[in-house]
C-alpha cells in the first residue's frame, strides 16, 4: 500500500472534521486499521470522541503531545495502517511524529486542522506537515457577515490566547474582506 498524507485545513465551521471522518470510513471499507487521536483540551463535545458539528463521531485517543501519541501507537498489538488526528494544530510535536510515521513506518496520515490562528498565524504544526502531504484541501466556510466563501477564523471575545477551545461562541468564520486581523487593508 502507498501511503497518503491528507490533511483537511481551513477556518472554524468548514467541515474539516466531517471530511476526515468521511475519509476515515473508506478507509474502514478497505479494512484498514485505523487509530485516531484527538487534543486532550478539546472537550467541546466528547472526552473520548471525535465529535463533527453534525453530530458524526468517532472514538479518539485523547493527547497531549507527539510523544503521548508516539506512546499510545507502542502499545497496540495491532500496528495501525492509517493514523488520524483531529484538530492536529492543538498538539505539541505532532507534525514531526506523524512525518515520522508516514516516512519511516508508511502509516497513512489524516489531519484535520485550523491552518491559520484568529490573527492570521500559521501554527508551527501545521506548516511542517504540508509539504509531505500527498492532499491538501483549503476547506471553507461561509462568512457570518456577507455569506461569500470565507477562509479564516474570527474570534468574537477580547482575549490574547493563541488557543482558546470553543464553538461558536467564541470564534466566527470570516471572508478576506471581513477578517480585520487578515484584511490589512481596511
Amino acid at each position: 500500500m502507498t501511503p497518503d498524507f491528507n490533511i483537511f485545513c481551513g477556518p472554524m465551521f468548514a467541515s474539516k472534521t466531517s471530511k476526515m471522518l468521511m475519509t476515515l470510513e473508506r478507509y474502514k471499507y478497505q479494512k484498514k486499521n485505523v487509530i485516531v487521536f484527538k487534543p486532550k483540551i478539546d472537550t467541546r463535545y466528547s472526552d473520548d470522541h471525535i465529535v463533527s458539528h453534525l453530530g458524526w463521531k468517532i472514538e479518539a485517543i485523547t493527547v497531549e503531545s507527539g510523544s503521548e501519541m508516539l506512546s499510545s501507537l507502542q502499545t497496540l498489538s495491532v500496528k495501525p495502517d492509517v493514523v488520524a488526528v483531529d484538530e492536529m494544530f492543538m498538539i505539541n510535536g505532532s507534525g514531526e511524529v506523524l512525518i515520522w510515521l508516514y516516512r519511516q513506518l508508511g502509516m497513512s496520515i489524516v489531519v484535520s486542522t485550523l491552518d491559520l490562528s484568529y490573527t492570521g498565524k500559521p501554527f508551527d504544526e501545521v506548516t511542517q506537515i504540508l509539504p509531505w502531504a500527498t492532499l491538501v484541501e483549503k476547506c471553507t466556510a461561509v462568512c457570518t457577515v456577507c455569506g461569500e466563501d470565507a477562509r479564516y477564523t474570527h474570534k468574537k471575545v477580547t482575549n490574547d490566547e493563541e488557543i482558546l477551545v470553543g464553538g461558536a461562541e467564541i470564534y466566527e468564520p470570516r471572508c478576506f474582506s471581513h477578517h480585520l486581523m487578515v484584511n490589512k487593508r481596511r
